[in-house]
């Protein structure tokens, strides 16, 4: 029986230009647009340690340095925070960070694609199994989605993907995958669709920005022709990788919020508003009377 390789590396790609987010976006990566207190990104990198992710590959741009920065000791505010007794917030900037040298950058120099951008971390990935992590997509669940997958993908090796069900008539929006043998946790995958015209999608269930890959989809990436938009997609890539191993999906049963639309934003923003003790309360009665006055 094949051993199944733990999976100890994550990439974020982290190049876009956010330009559905202008001008917010003009000097400020979207990644670093805030819900409620923490960068998206952060979110994303949080749910990502707490699967065991050892080592973070962001796979960057030009004016991306500020991500870099925020994933760093900042020794100035450290001794200020230090210095006037706020243990909770120095606290709280700690937990956050990667330990010292688990974060590698990369760039993409051109907008080639989300399949070029996984490419471009290759030789940080090495002959290693991988997590593929969004950073547009939040996930709101109990349990993170990547530790689900990580349990399902101990179970079963192979490749996994991240899946949510979604409204029959919207699946012609998304990529969806095909059911087949229940597993633990998920099912088997039968096929995988990009966008499939109206009424002809194999399910409803829909690729959530979540993936546990193989080190060999790079050698497909590096063959790979451009697709949908002029491209080079990850989607084709695994379609090909499809025909030597296998693909299980993992079902998610929390909230996906997509950060990369204002509306899935602000929605982010609300949701995760209230579970703050802190402010849930002024929150909901806002809102409250927002939604009345509407």
């Amino acid at each position: 029986m094949t051993k199944i390789r733990r999976v100890r590396k994550a990439v974020l790609p982290v190049a876009g230009l956010g330009t559905r987010f202008l001008p917010a976006t003009k000097a400020v990566p979207k990644e670093m647009l805030t819900v409620v207190d923490k960068p998206v990104v952060q979110y994303v990198v949080e749910e990502a340690m707490a699967a065991g992710i050892e080592h973070f590959v962001f796979v960057t741009g030009r004016n991306k340095a500020v991500i870099e920065d925020h994933f760093d000791i900042q020794v100035e505010l450290d001794d200020t925070l230090r210095e006037r007794g706020k243990s909770a917030e120095l606290k709280s900037l700690e937990d956050m960070l990667p330990k010292a040298g688990a974060t590698s950058f990369t760039r993409q120099q051109a907008p080639l694609g989300l399949g070029h951008a996984v490419w471009c971390a290759r030789d940080i990935i090495g002959d290693e199994p991988f997590a593929l992590l969004l950073p547009d997509m939040v996930m709101r669940d109990q349990a993170g989605c990547l530790s689900g997958m990580v349990d399902l993908y101990n179970k079963v090796g192979g490749n996994i993907v991240a899946v949510a069900e979604c409204d029959p008539a919207q699946a012609h929006k998304y990529g969806i995958v095909g059911k087949g043998e229940d597993l633990d946790g998920g099912f088997r995958i039968t096929q995988m669709v990009e966008k499939p015209e109206p009424g002809t999608a194999p399910s409803n269930y829909y690729i959530n920005g979540r993936y546990i890959l193989q080190p060999e989809i790079f050698d497909i990436l590096s063959k790979q022709e451009r697709g949908a938009g002029n491209e080079i997609q990850v989607t084709d890539a695994m379609l090909k990788l499809a025909d030597q191993q296998p693909f299980s999906a993992y079902q998610f049963g929390g909230e996906t919020y997509d950060c990369g639309s204002k509306a899935g934003f602000i929605l982010a923003n609300v949701a995760f508003a209230l579970d703050r003790d802190d402010i849930k309360s002024q929150v909901f009665e806002d809102l409250k009377n927002m939604i009345a006055k509407a």
